[in-house]
């Protein structure tokens, strides 16, 4: 289903999530805040995503991003969790994280096990490294969204 609203532009701070990602399964992901998801278009349904996605000043990398319902808010709230297709030294909590969403990869669908969870995943990134790839998609890698004025501070 193409969607109005992509490719979606979107910035905010990283919190907190659930620690799930890094912890159980082995890939880390970043969390925006309540209010930089709720700001997110309404036809954005929820599913598997792909695009860009820079911390700081820093790298444009390819990223995976999901959107889903939170179950323990009883599905009345959705949760954005970005998987950035890199290698980070350390944890980038407080930091910026801008992101540019371009494309649909899957619905959200529930896994019987965590391997099936993985390995689904593990193909969400395949996914989006070869789309990312694509001429019209490299092209947004190098968008001027992405530079941020320096010491300029972002509202969250």
């Amino acid at each position: 289903a193409a969607m109005r609203s992509l490719p979606y532009f979107c910035r905010g701070e990283v919190v907190k999530g659930f620690g799930r990602g890094s912890k159980e399964l082995g890939i880390p992901t970043a969390n925006f805040s309540e209010q930089v998801v709720e700001s997110f278009p309404s036809d954005i349904s929820t599913g598997v995503y792909y695009g860009w996605a820079c911390v700081g000043n820093g790298d444009v990398h390819k990223m995976v991003l999901s959107i889903g319902w939170n179950p323990f808010y009883k599905n009345i709230k959705k949760s954005v969790e970005i998987h950035i297709i890199n290698t980070f030294k350390d944890d980038f909590y407080g930091e910026i994280l801008s992101i540019v969403i371009i494309g649909y990869i899957r619905s959200e669908k529930t896994f019987n096990s965590l391997e099936a969870l993985i390995s689904a995943i593990q193909e969400d990134i395949e996914e989006a490294k070869r789309q990312l790839d694509l001429p019209e998609h490299l092209k947004l890698k190098e968008d001027n969204f992405f530079h941020l004025p320096e010491g300029k501070i972002v509202n969250h």
